[in-house]
């Protein structure tokens, strides 16, 4: 290839390595005419779906780029410090800068507290950072030591279960209730298994201050915690806002139902960080995984010269391991409404483990066979962001 040919290609700039950033990446190399680049401020995949696991002891949570990410793409191993819509670039963590034509936005997500003494006191398990902090710190805390686990959704039933199972003395703070998005008869599973586990399930009460040694609840009572481990509150990177890009209150950038940003048409959103409308999806790999291709096709349009489509994604349900041998799998309407369908124990243990094993076998066919990845479809979305009010217009390309 000449240099005037390497100049001429278009430029695409992925931010963030993630399931939707890889999915986004991948799903690009089906033209062979652009340059792709992927910025990621670690040198492997993390497995996010599988960091309680790394807490407790049972996986190690990453998976090496080379096994899901096309070579076609160009990985650079550095963090995004701001982006320029106007001149198309943005500036890394090194001090280096890239320009882009187009470029992905997919920063994820990380958890979030306001709660006095959470960010001293209490351990995350967003990030791979995080998780391996906290095992750390695990490994070297008694075992009969108390532990609380603050936030009944997801997260916190398969951290607390999973060291739980391992001998530790979990206590779980769940808000108003465990799994308020479950149907009622998946959260009776749940708390069923959970109390079998032996994990202490406190409902009705909220956690107002993290201290040393202790928590206290909204209701005046405090319960000892040698580890406080903080699951309630998720939300997107500062860097769109710092930026000067729109977002919704947990950071993720406002984007059209085509995923392109309502501030520059050259800006696409996808995963955890994107809100369509306004209307964001549930923060989950299962959104992410269908939002990654959809933003790829959404960047291949435009420099087709085309029109995006709106994207549309369905949801199946929720699955939730809980300790290593049994599980919940609740099902639900494409909009993510749960019904009373559900598998439990020891077949949705299976099941959880291969929807792990399957997120990685997805990329890992996107990135041999772009195009190959496929979702489902929520016919019943449109109909609710007109009833908001909220669809902004699809952007023509720039010239």
């Amino acid at each position: 290839m000449s240099k005037q040919e390497a100049f001429s290609r278009s430029r695409i700039v992925i931010v963030g390595g993630g399931y939707a950033g890889v999915m986004a990446a991948n799903r690009l190399t089906k033209r062979d005419d652009i340059a792709i680049t992927l910025v990621n401020p670690r040198d492997h995949f993390v497995e996010r779906i599988r960091l309680h696991q790394l807490v407790g002891g049972t996986s190690e949570a990453v998976v090496a780029y080379a096994d899901v990410l096309s070579p076609r793409v160009r990985l650079v191993v550095d963090t995004v410090a701001s982006i320029d819509a106007g001149a198309r670039s943005v500036a890394l963590g090194s001090g280096q800068e890239m320009t882009y034509d187009y470029l992905v936005y997919a920063v994820g997500s990380a958890g979030t507290t306001r709660v006095a003494g959470a960010a001293e006191h209490a351990f995350g398990v967003s990030t791979y950072e995080e998780a391996t902090r906290l095992k750390a710190v695990l490994d070297t805390t008694p075992a009969d030591a108390p532990v609380v686990v603050v936030g009944g959704g997801p997260t916190g039933i398969e951290v607390s279960s999973e060291l739980a199972e391992a001998g530790r003395n979990v206590a779980l703070i769940c808000g108003d209730r465990l799994g308020p998005w479950l149907h009622e008869k998946g959260r009776i599973v749940a708390e069923r298994d959970l109390r079998r586990l032996g994990v202490g399930i406190v409902e009705g009460a909220r956690v107002t201050e993290v201290m040393d040694g202790r928590v206290r609840l909204d209701n005046g009572r405090e319960l000892p915690s040698s580890v406080t481990v903080w699951t309630a509150g998720f939300a997107a990177p500062d860097l769109a806002r710092a930026s000067g890009l729109s977002t919704d209150e947990l950071g993720r950038l406002i984007t059209d139902e085509t995923l392109t940003s309502v501030d520059s048409d050259r800006i696409i959103a996808t995963g955890d960080a994107a809100a369509p409308s306004g209307l964001a999806y549930r923060m989950s790999c299962q959104a992410a995984n269908q939002l990654g291709p959809l933003a790829g096709e959404t960047v291949l349009t435009r420099l087709a010269g085309g029109t995006p489509d709106a994207v549309s994604i369905g949801f199946v349900g929720q699955c939730i391991s809980i300790g290593r041998e049994l599980g919940l799998v609740n099902l639900a309407r494409r909009d993510d409404t749960a019904v009373a369908g559900r598998v439990r124990g020891v077949p949705a243990a299976k099941i959880k483990e291969l929807v792990c094993r399957s997120t990685v076998w997805a990329m890992s066919l996107e990135s041999r066979r772009p195009g190959s990845a496929f979702g489902f479809k929520d016919r019943s979305r449109a109909g609710r962001v007109r009833a908001a009010a909220a669809i902004p217009l699809a952007k023509e390309p720039s010239l």
